[in-house]
């Protein structure tokens, strides 16, 4: 794996490091001071149950350069869900917008609420290995979106609040438009002058899942979250079946192995 995709399977897309064409791994062991390691949050998809699709995830990141300008990093994934609440995930290299470095698609998660697994298949690692974690959530009848509430935040640390913006449709499905914005008093984050965060988000109750978000703040910057290519039919099965020939690595406890034969 060359360090590029090592940088990426992180979650975060460094285009400086990028640069240097060729650099290898091994010739970054050194420990440095500095730093920092950060994971994108992308959408959630719940195990819903009766409501199957397939839609493609297009991911946009845009963060402040110190003399005003910006950077922004981009991929887009696969991402699908059976009527029996089984999710498969795709994870895709951020890279610059400017086109300049290709995406590699580096994981696939394969999360099943009934029999309680999620697997982590790492295609750029070698040798390939999927990793077999517990998958905590149940599968659900319902969902519903995760709206906050207007009011002050504890230890008068600063407020939130909450708007509905309406319907709105997308992608050819009706959708109900959420904003929440907290604001963090001078001090509580080290900051010298008052943040303000807004998450914005369109949710649409057929498929319990947000078809365009939105999440801009100063320390996170802005990130855009759009589906496309929705369809609400059963996807193909084969998605749900591991890669061939991949080495499986169980790093579930005990009693988590036995989850499946407890009463639910």
């Amino acid at each position: 794996m060359n360090f590029l995709s090592r940088i990426a399977l992180l979650g975060v897309f460094c285009p400086l490091i990028a640069a240097q064409s060729g650099q290898t791994a091994a010739a970054n062991t050194t420990m440095r001071d500095g730093g920092v390691t950060e994971t994108l949050q992308s959408i959630y998809i719940p195990p819903l149950v009766n409501a199957p699709f397939t839609a493609t995830v297009h991911t946009e990141w845009t963060r402040p350069l110190g003399d005003g300008g910006t950077y922004t990093v981009i991929n887009q994934r696969q991402v699908a869900r059976d009527r029996n609440g089984r999710i498969y995930e795709e994870r895709w290299l951020l890279v610059p917008k400017d086109g300049r470095f290709k995406s590699q698609k580096n994981v696939i998660q394969i999360a099943d609420p009934n029999e309680h697994t999620l697997y982590n298949c790492f295609l750029l690692q070698h040798p390939q290995r999927c990793y077999l974690q517990a998958f905590a959530e149940r599968a659900q009848t319902t969902a519903h979106p995760a709206i906050g509430q207007s009011g002050s935040l504890a230890d008068n640390s600063g407020f939130t609040t909450h708007e509905e913006l309406g319907a709105r449709d997308i992608e050819g499905m009706e959708t109900r438009g959420f904003r929440d914005t907290t604001t963090l008093n001078v001090g509580v984050f080290g900051n010298d002058r008052p943040m303000i965060t807004t998450r914005e988000f369109w949710y649409a109750d057929k498929i319990g899942v947000n078809l365009a978000s939105i999440v801009d703040g100063p320390h996170t910057g802005k990130q855009t979250f759009t589906l496309s290519d929705i369809s609400l039919v059963d996807p193909d099965m084969q998605l749900f079946e591991l890669p061939a020939g991949f080495e499986i690595v169980d790093q579930r406890t005990p009693a988590q192995r036995n989850q499946d034969h407890r009463q639910p």
